[in-house]
């Protein structure tokens, strides 16, 4: 990763934890989030906090090994009302991006995944502030929208993890494999925004392309990326599933991990 997306991914995990307290604060903090149904809203809200602040701090301290949960506060001394919690949010927020920054993104630090870079966690905490993002604003019962840039590059992302998690032998995956199914995303409102997946039997691959495929997902951009996240119900008006639907569903079902 180069620098300058580096950076960018650091002004978003700031601008995008803005939207995210302009959207809890009004809310009612109580409020069970309907696609993480184990959460509050003010649960919700506290992950967000506690994954910046786990980020910032294995990029702060270039730690080569998991920084235990109990090293990060995972919620607000303060209290849980909602200035506390809205400041607790910004505070996070605004000191992992300054660690990110500090470090820049070839710095070595251990992740769990298939880089392990600062540049790793910069773009993994800007794109898991876009999903939550989507959890606040669907509780709060407010518009949610994307820039196509950042959805898009959550799709990516989430086929990266996919196959990283596959090659890891997850028991999960194991129905993923077999020659000859293939699944396609069709963004309608952004040009040349598709991808094919394809379940070899050596694993998932992918790639940006138009193709024919078993099943396709058809409709805007943001929403794709809401179904591939599991944040919205492929039977939505919203988007259109054409083909063998029960492969998307077994795929919705067998990317559930994470």
């Amino acid at each position: 990763m180069d620098l300058r997306a580096h950076g960018r991914y650091c002004d978003e995990i700031v601008r995008l934890t803005g939207e995210l307290r302009a959207t809890v604060k009004g809310a009612d903090l109580d409020a069970t989030v309907p696609t993480c149904p184990d959460w509050t809203l003010r649960e919700l809200a506290q992950h967000v906090g506690r994954a910046h602040r786990w980020a910032g701090e294995i990029v702060r301290t270039r730690a080569t090994e998991a920084v235990a949960p109990e090293k990060v506060p995972a919620h607000t001394p303060e209290g849980d009302g909602p200035d506390a919690l809205d400041a607790w949010l910004a505070d996070g927020a605004a000191g992992t991006a300054a660690a990110l920054r500090e470090a820049g993104p070839e710095a070595e630090v251990w992740s769990w995944a298939w880089e392990r870079r600062a540049g790793f966690w910069s773009r993994r905490m800007a794109l898991e502030t876009v999903v939550h993002l989507a959890d606040a604003a669907l509780t709060a019962k407010v518009p949610y929208t994307m820039s196509p840039e950042l959805a898009a590059d959550t799709i990516d992302e989430w086929l990266q993890i996919v196959a990283f998690a596959q090659a890891q032998g997850d028991p999960e995956m194991a129905e993923l494999r077999g020659a000859g199914r293939s699944l396609h995303l069709h963004a309608t409102d952004v040009p040349d925004a598709e991808w094919l997946i394809e379940l070899g039997e050596d694993g998932v691959t992918w790639r940006r392309a138009h193709g024919k495929a078993n099943v396709a997902l058809r409709g805007p951009l943001t929403d794709l990326m809401l179904v591939f996240n599991r944040r919205l119900a492929p039977d939505s008006d919203r988007v259109e599933v054409l083909g063998d639907a029960a492969l998307l569903d077994l795929w919705l079902a067998r990317t559930s991990f994470g």
